[in-house]
């Protein structure tokens, strides 16, 4: 396309060509691989990791000012943060802080437009987007995303792509290894090929979780870090400064990243052991001065620094459950500190002993204990112990709950004439088309949501369900037509026909001659 102006032709590219144009000027403009981790991410060798629910501004802030050089949002549901604004809001756009840079956000998602969606409107709060491939959770399994996307290559290069592509920030990904070292070096030149510009290898798979955590695999996280040309994070098995720098000695890794020592050490990478009230009264302060944060956020904080004390104090971690403020939470910490104090003022040997390397007033972190074998019990085989296994009983006949589990239990307390027994519980007749329990009611047979869109199909009513379109579409027909409804009540013969009866459906046109003539 031209146009002239003063005899001069100017060429009009296609618009195709200029976003093809801007988005090549993008990818070629944002800092890249080794670059990107100098200059952007300033070198940053201590790394705290992305935690749902914990990573929060107000305990970045209190981590940096103890060590920690880079930061990662709370993971973030792509389609939630596209979708919903006050998500956006409480999750990234409020918790913003030129004390809190650099930082990256993550994101979980399985879909490639909808992760663009949500990386494009976090993009300007962020100095990168990283792309959640770890998360083991069974709700990750359900929701189909983190580590549940790991044999899904084709959709992961298609993702990472597009981002790269697209965003003016570089992306990152953070995986979980696989058991075999050759399948995972592939993977992770995969993601490198794609455009990914910064890895983060998490050394176990995704069965390692919970009491199967075990230990975290360097030579996993030694071999991917041979074999790509972009930095890479190590993260697992790291519980003090002098595991950071062992990692990066055997691996070669450009950083360190740490979850749940972090948790419990928030001064970890200080490579101190802080008294835990310390912590938590700082951390306290980070969150008066940087409001809003959940207050379930900071109870869980409270929760992980103070873990060993509780253990012992188990009077006031009752009470730290059930504050239902900030300062309920103050009050709980200052008591824990008080008898802390008097403990620490006695001699030595009457401390609490907890078998812990320090006492428990001290930051220190938490040791998962090894899993049991299936197959043992005390150290001996199941099998010479027992002759018969049998499953714990739901409840005890007489209606105590010892047996029953903790949830359970608090589930009694709540509600006593509450019952877990599957064969005490009412039957409900299922609906006819989903299976869910119908109205007892209904003249259709269905719960609320089919008997809606059945009566709303056939123009029918369920005086159960309080549904009644064909009522509706009576009185307007007969306001249409003359009838006279809308200045007197109708008839009993008229709502007769409007209440739907499954042996005898008068059509809409014979109980209202004008429907469907106007």
């Amino acid at each position: 396309m031209y146009f002239s102006a003063t005899h001069t032709a100017v060429h009009v590219p296609h618009r195709a060509a200029v976003c093809s144009w801007i988005i090549s000027y993008c990818s070629m403009a944002k800092p890249r691989g080794f670059e990107f981790w100098r200059s952007t991410l300033k070198g940053a060798r201590y790394v705290v990791a992305p935690m749902v629910d914990q990573s929060e501004l107000a305990w970045r802030l209190l981590s940096r000012r103890h060590g920690a050089e880079l930061c990662y949002t709370p993971m973030l549901h792509a389609q939630v943060f596209v979708r919903d604004a006050n998500y956006r809001r409480e999750n990234l756009y409020n918790d913003v802080s030129q004390e809190d840079r650099p930082l990256i956000t993550q994101f979980c998602a399985n879909d490639p437009e909808v992760f663009i969606q949500a990386a494009l409107l976090a993009q300007d709060y962020c100095d990168a987007i990283d792309l959640n491939l770890g998360c083991p959770q069974m709700i990750a399994k359900r929701g189909h995303y983190g580590v549940f996307l790991q044999d899904e290559w084709d959709l992961l290069e298609k993702m990472i792509k597009l981002a790269d592509e697209k965003l003016s920030v570089p992306i990152t990904c953070k995986i979980r290894v696989f058991p075999e070292i050759e399948k995972t070096v592939k993977y992770a030149k995969m993601l490198e090929k794609a455009g990914c510009q910064l890895l983060t290898v998490h050394g176990r798979t995704k069965d390692q979780k919970g009491a199967s955590t075990g230990i975290a695999s360097w030579k996993h996280i030694k071999a991917v870090r041979e074999a790509v040309n972009i930095p890479v994070f190590a993260n697992g098995n790291i519980q003090h400064l002098s595991d950071v720098q062992r990692c990066m000695e055997d691996t070669g890794v450009q950083g360190v990243m740490s979850a749940e020592g972090n948790l419990h050490n928030p001064a970890l990478f200080e490579g101190r052991s802080p008294p835990v009230w310390e912590m938590a009264e700082e951390y306290l302060d980070v969150v008066e001065k940087h409001p809003p944060c959940s207050l379930s956020y900071i109870r869980a904080h409270i929760f992980k620094l103070w873990h060993h004390t509780l253990q012992i104090h188990q009077d006031l971690r009752e009470d730290l459950a059930k504050a239902k403020n900030v300062a309920g939470i103050v009050e709980v910490n200052r008591q824990l500190k008080q008898r802390c104090q008097e403990e620490m003022a006695k001699d030595e040997s009457e401390w609490n002993q907890t078998g812990l390397p320090f006492p428990h007033w001290i930051c220190q972190p938490y040791v998962r204990p090894p899993p049991k074998d299936p197959n043992t019990e005390n150290g001996q085989k199941a099998l010479e112990m027992k002759a018969v296994s049998v499953k714990r009983a739901l409840e005890d006949s007489d209606g105590t709950n010892d047996s029953l589990s903790k949830n359970k239990q608090k589930k009694k307390a709540r509600n006593p004439h509450k019952n877990f027994c599957p064969e005490l519980k009412p039957k409900y007749i299922k609906c006819e088309q989903c299976g869910n329990p119908k109205g007892n009611k209904c003249v259709f047979n269905l719960c609320r949501g089919c008997c809606k869109r059945k009566a709303f199909k056939e123009v029918a009513d369920c005086p159960g369900h309080g549904l009644r379109f064909k009522t509706k579409a009576l009185r307007q027909c007969n306001s249409d037509t003359g009838g006279g409804l809308t200045n007197r009540k109708p008839n009993s013969q008229t709502v007769s026909t409007a209440v739907h009866d499954p042996g005898h459906s008068p059509d809409l046109k014979e109980a209202c001659p004008g429907y469907g003539q106007q």
